[in-house]
């Protein structure tokens, strides 16, 4: 099983050779302030460009009342979020952090086009999964099962999302078969404990600020949380470019 990285930008040609014993000139938009500039920038300019592209979902997942017989429309209003944090992860992954060297919406668009489909074969199941599991759970009390029954499907969403998590990043990053991502995901969900724990962790992060306060929120914080989300799988986009690329 082998997949091809997308094509990556050139690399600058070097600087030119300095006379011995000259002091190294100052280079503008290398130092400690252009480089955290330049990440607020990208931050904000992916923040914006995700909420382009879900708005009108979000706009009516917002009006939604919180009834069970609602979560279909909603998971249909999710369908645009996951080409957009496709795209999102394409972009924050490749993020330049020289300030004359930011182009944060060009890279946002060509991950959109690149990534939609193959994002969208992945996301899609996994909502409609999710929304199922989700209904089963709000018409527990009924069903007459065992209480262990609910912590069992609570225990299989949060599996469920954390492979499609991992299935999304390395869709985003990498070019493979819709079927070796998905045997891919499910391979690093156990074998990195430590990447595992924390994508758990961010993922209720998430759910939490959205049942506490508004679903809006993860969406207005979308761009923070993938970038740490890239922080805390590097393991395995480390290893995936390692041992499954050419």
């Amino acid at each position: 099983m082998t997949g091809t990285l997308p094509r990556q930008r050139t690399p600058d040609p070097p600087a030119a050779t300095r006379p011995p014993g000259a002091a190294p000139r100052p280079t503008f938009g290398t130092g400690t302030l252009s480089r955290a500039a330049a990440l607020v920038h990208t931050l904000l300019t992916v923040e914006l460009m995700v909420l382009a592209a879900t708005g009108p979902g979000l706009v009516a997942l917002f009006f939604l009342s919180r009834s069970a017989s609602n979560l279909p429309l909603a998971a249909v209003c999710l369908l645009p979020l996951g080409p957009a944090l496709s795209a999102a992860l394409y972009a924050l992954h490749r993020r330049s952090r020289d300030l004359t060297e930011l182009r944060p919406a060009r890279a946002y668009a060509h991950g959109w086009r690149l990534n939609a489909v193959p994002a969208l074969k992945l996301w899609a199941p996994l909502l409609g999964w999710l929304t199922v599991i989700g209904f089963s759970l709000a018409h527990f009390p009924v069903s007459g099962l065992p209480r262990w029954w609910a912590w069992l499907l609570m225990a299989i969403a949060l599996l469920s999302a954390l492979w499609g998590t991992y299935a999304l990043v390395l869709a985003s990053l990498f070019t493979f078969r819709t079927a070796d991502i998905a045997r891919l995901a499910a391979y690093f969900l156990l074998r990195h404990g430590r990447a595992t724990l924390g994508t758990a962790s961010l993922l209720v992060l998430a759910a939490g600020l959205a049942v506490l306060f508004t679903e809006a929120l993860p969406a207005l914080l979308a761009a923070p949380l993938l970038l740490c989300l890239l922080h805390t799988i590097r393991p395995v986009t480390i290893e995936t470019e390692e041992d499954f690329t050419v």
